[in-house]
C-alpha cells in the first residue's frame, strides 16, 4: 500500500508476487467474500476467464476498465458482478458474458478466475500503463430541462457514503455555501440520500432509481461533486467533470499529495488538510466553483 500510495506500482507487484507464492494452495473460502484472494498466478492468455466482483460497486466500476485489455489476451471474459452493476457493465467493451453475483458457485465454466481488483497486479500496471481511457462506461443522457428548475450550471451532489468508513461522509449542511453561488443549482441524484433528509438547498432530479438511471442523470449535469464513494467512480468512468472530497487519510487509490487521479482524467481531488475538518475543504471547493462558473 505504501508503494502504491507513492505511485511505485512496480515495487508493489514484487511484494504481491511474494505473497502470491506464500499463499499458494492455502484455502480462503472461509473468509468474507471481500477478503478472499482468487488469482493463483495462472496466465490468462488464451483462457476462458471468470472475473469475480467481490468488493463494492465503486470497485467494480473502477476496475471494469480492464475488460478490453483482458479480452485482448483471453479467449473469453465473463464477469460475475453485482446485479445493480450489470446494466452499466453491458456498455463496457470486452465482456462476453455477465452473470449476477450470488452466494454459491458461478454458473459458468472457466479456466482461470480472478478477483476484479487483482487485475492491476495481473497486468503489472504502472502509472504509465494503467488503462485510463474514458469513458469506458457509456449511457445516453437524460434531458433534465423539463424536470428541474432552469439553471445555467447544474451540479450533482453526493455527500453520503457507505457505513464501513463514516469519516468519508460530508456534512450535508456545509454544502449550503455552494448553493449560494449565483447560477448554481445543486441536485440530489439518488433517492436513497433522501432517507437521511434532503437539505432545502438541494433539488431532486427525478429518474429511475438505479445505477443506470443515476449515470443517465449524471450525463445531463455540468459537474459532479462527491464524497469518496461509488458515485465518484461512476462519474469518472463516464468521463464527466467530477470533484471528490477526501478525508485526511484516504484510501490507497487516491495516493498522496495529488489533486488529480491517474485513474480518472476528468477528476479533481480536494483533501482535508486537518483530520475531520470538512469546512475548509468545502471553502476551497466554493472558491474553485466560483472560478469555474465565472469562466464559462
Amino acid at each position: 500500500m505504501t508503494h502504491v500510495r507513492h505511485g511505485d506500482f512496480a515495487a508493489a507487484w514484487i511484494i504481491s508476487d511474494r505473497v502470491l507464492r506464500e499463499r499458494s494452495g492455502r484455502p480462503c473460502w472461509h473468509l468474507p467474500r471481500h477478503e478472499q484472494y482468487i488469482w493463483d498466478g495462472t496466465p490468462l492468455e488464451g483462457a476462458h476467464v471468470l472475473v469475480r466482483c467481490y468488493h463494492g460497486l465503486g470497485d467494480t466500476i473502477q476496475f471494469a476498465r480492464y475488460a478490453p485489455l483482458l479480452k485482448s489476451v483471453a479467449k473469453s471474459v465473463a464477469f460475475w458482478a453485482q446485479p445493480a452493476a450489470i446494466p452499466l457493465l453491458r456498455t463496457v467493451r470486452g465482456i462476453d458474458r455477465l452473470l449476477p453475483l450470488h452466494d454459491g458457485a458461478p454458473d459458468v465454466a472457466y479456466d482461470v478466475d480472478v478477483e476484479i481488483m487483482e487485475l492491476p497486479h495481473v497486468f503489472r500496471s504502472t502509472l504509465d500503463t494503467l488503462p485510463r481511457t474514458v469513458p469506458y462506461i457509456d449511457v445516453p443522457p437524460i434531458d433534465l430541462a423539463g424536470s428541474l428548475p432552469s439553471s445555467p450550471f447544474r451540479i450533482g451532489l453526493f455527500w453520503g457514503t457507505g457505513d464501513w468508513d463514516d469519516r468519508r461522509a460530508i456534512p450535508a449542511s456545509l454544502t449550503a455555501m455552494l448553493a449560494d453561488l449565483p447560477g448554481v443549482q445543486l441536485c440530489m441524484v439518488r433517492r436513497d440520500y433522501a432517507a437521511a433528509g434532503r437539505p432545502a438547498h438541494v433539488v431532486e432530479a427525478p429518474h429511475d432509481d438505479d445505477l443506470f438511471g443515476t449515470a443517465r442523470v449524471m450525463r445531463g449535469l455540468d459537474l459532479v461533486i462527491s464524497a469518496d464513494s461509488m458515485p465518484a467512480h461512476l462519474a469518472g468512468a463516464l468521463g464527466l467533470p467530477v470533484w471528490v472530497l477526501l478525508h485526511a487519510d484516504p484510501d490507497w487509490r487516491w495516493m498522496i499529495d495529488r489533486d488529480d487521479s491517474p485513474w480518472y482524467p476528468s477528476m479533481r481531488l480536494f483533501r482535508q488538510r486537518t483530520p475531520g475538518s470538512w469546512r475548509e475543504v468545502v471553502d476551497r471547493v466554493a472558491v474553485a466553483l466560483h472560478h469555474m462558473v465565472a469562466n464559462r
